[in-house]
């Protein structure tokens, strides 16, 4: 069993209002969904692959035989310790944005290019899975995009890339890949690996392993579109294993609010005409997504209501 797969070059066809239905029920159902016939080139990805594995060779993989996971797992074994490292995450990871560029790899012959290019495709991706998710909740076309831009034009969300490796690890059982969280943003489009498996969602109390699928870009919906669809849609957990064989590649893309963009579900969604009276139903608060964000990062990996309840309170 996997997550389920849409071919989206069916949005603009016959089949537009089946497709719709399909991501409807992805959306509210699971969180997670694997698109197929994107929009973004095979060559184009070909590339990306390329890039992201070499700069992972050549700049990245010695400083992570040096790194905390590392030490703390080979401390565990030498101890004969039956207990797991805690507080880490056995990935090596860096951020691309549009902020950045002076971090970004310099070693790795065309990665600036091809990550930049990848980038802005991905982006206009982006864009239309967030108006089909404004059709499908019955909002005006660019809602969650202008939410997101706090009202401006499309400059203020923020759009990030974390590159992340996940190498074989010699005691899997001792160490996570990535710890279980939601994601704090709005929309995530992960560019995952081909081949090595390690990446589960959880439904219905069950980890489920998103299944790799060559070149299929996976969406996944984040704690904000929890808020503006007023719950309608969930943000689900997920995390890595670490494998025993084969080094795993992850670019997950994030399209997330501006940190000063104000967050609330939207107003079509809560407000309820009772006898001529309108009942606010809202189930969440209004907030601005930096004090949100100041407190995710406090308890990412801890249980995303209490958040809610925190910055409300801010």
């Amino acid at each position: 069993m996997g997550i389920p797969v849409i071919d989206f070059s069916k949005i603009e066809g016959q089949e537009r209002a089946k497709t719709l239905a399909q991501i409807s029920h992805c959306c509210e159902e699971w969180g997670f969904f694997q698109l197929i016939n994107h929009g973004i080139s095979e060559e184009l990805l070909e590339r990306v692959k390329k890039a992201a594995s070499e700069s992972y060779k050549l700049e990245r993989e010695p400083g992570f035989k040096n790194s905390k996971p590392v030490k703390l797992l080979n401390e565990l074994v030498e101890n004969k310790s039956s207990g797991k490292a805690e507080n880490v995450d056995w990935e090596d990871v860096f951020l691309l944005s549009d902020d950045n560029n002076d971090e970004w790899p310099s070693k790795t012959p065309g990665f600036k290019e091809t990550m930049k290019e990848y980038r802005a495709e991905l982006k206009k991706l982006a864009h239309k899975v967030m108006e089909v998710m404004d059709e499908n909740l019955g909002l005006p076309k660019g809602y969650i995009r202008k939410a997101f831009n706090s009202g401006e034009e499309d400059n203020a969300a923020f759009f990030g890339t974390k590159v992340s490796h996940y190498p074989p690890c010699p005691h899997p059982q001792k160490v996570n890949g990535l710890r279980a969280h939601t994601d704090a943003g709005g929309v995530i489009l992960l560019f995952q690996d081909d081949e090595v498996k390690g990446l589960q969602m959880l439904k219905d109390r069950v980890w489920i392993d998103v299944q790799p699928l060559k070149n299929a870009i996976v969406i996944n919906t984040g704690d904000q579109i929890e808020v503006l669809s007023n719950g309608r849609y969930k943000s689900a957990w997920h995390r890595v294993l670490a494998m025993p064989d084969g080094k795993r590649r992850s670019i997950a893309s994030f399209y997330n609010p501006s940190l000063k963009a104000t967050i609330e579900p939207a107003p079509e969604l809560v407000v309820k005409k009772v006898e001529k009276e309108e009942e606010n139903m809202a189930k969440y608060p209004k907030f601005v997504f930096g004090d949100y964000m100041s407190i995710y990062v406090e308890q990412k990996f801890l249980p995303k209501e209490p958040r809610f309840q925190a910055v409300k309170a801010k």
